[in-house]
């Protein structure tokens, strides 16, 4: 892998538990020689993943559009930044440089950008790896939530394993390795056929 994304919270949380794995995650790249894409913020996990490429000696490339770039948030010492014109640009542009997908601990817009880069995954848009980086059991509701998925015939079981997990960077970047993507996803049935 060349490239990940990560997508997270521009807040630090509730605990420093999240603060201390971003930077874990953050050197982890730089150490694996793998470039953060990431959405461009000087703040909150953001700042803290994207520092820690930096001060390991990594590449660092943010993305951010040009609304959040003018409220002073942009961190100004990556290796390089990328302005886009709206969020959907963001996170197109996000994908196409990315060999693979993190999320850590965040709010609304991480869960919305993990979604959105599964489903593209699921719909066979993509054939790259996405993973939660489980920190402190925060992802312990939306994995429960994929297991329901599963057991109630919403997913399939084989999009149920594209959710890697881990509690680790290093456990992550592992599964990452070793990632084979399911076959495209259809819509016919075995009662249909």
């Amino acid at each position: 892998m060349k490239s990940i994304a990560v997508f997270c919270g521009s807040s630090d949380g509730a605990s420093t538990i999240y603060r201390e794995h971003a930077i874990a995650l953050g050197k982890a790249l730089a150490e694996q020689e793998i470039s953060l894409v990431y959405g461009g913020a000087s703040v909150g996990l953001m700042g803290a993943v994207a520092d820690a490429v930096l001060h390991a000696g990594g590449h660092v490339i943010g993305v951010l559009p040009h609304f959040l770039q003018s409220r002073e948030i942009a961190h100004n010492s990556l290796s390089e930044l990328i302005v886009v014109d709206s969020m959907h640009e963001r996170k197109s542009k996000m994908a196409e440089i990315s060999d693979g997908f993190i999320a850590l601990p965040g709010g609304p817009g991480t869960m919305e950008e993990y979604f959105e880069i599964f489903t593209w995954a699921q719909l066979g848009l993509h054939e790259k790896p996405c993973g939660l980086l489980n920190i402190n059991h925060y992802y312990d509701p939306l994995i429960s939530l994929f297991d329901r998925m599963a057991e109630e015939q919403f997913m399939q079981e084989k999009y149920r394993a594209m959710v890697i997990t881990d509690t680790t960077p290093q456990g992550i970047l592992r599964q990452f390795t070793n990632y084979t993507p399911p076959a495209v996803k259809t819509y016919i049935t075995s009662k249909q056929t």
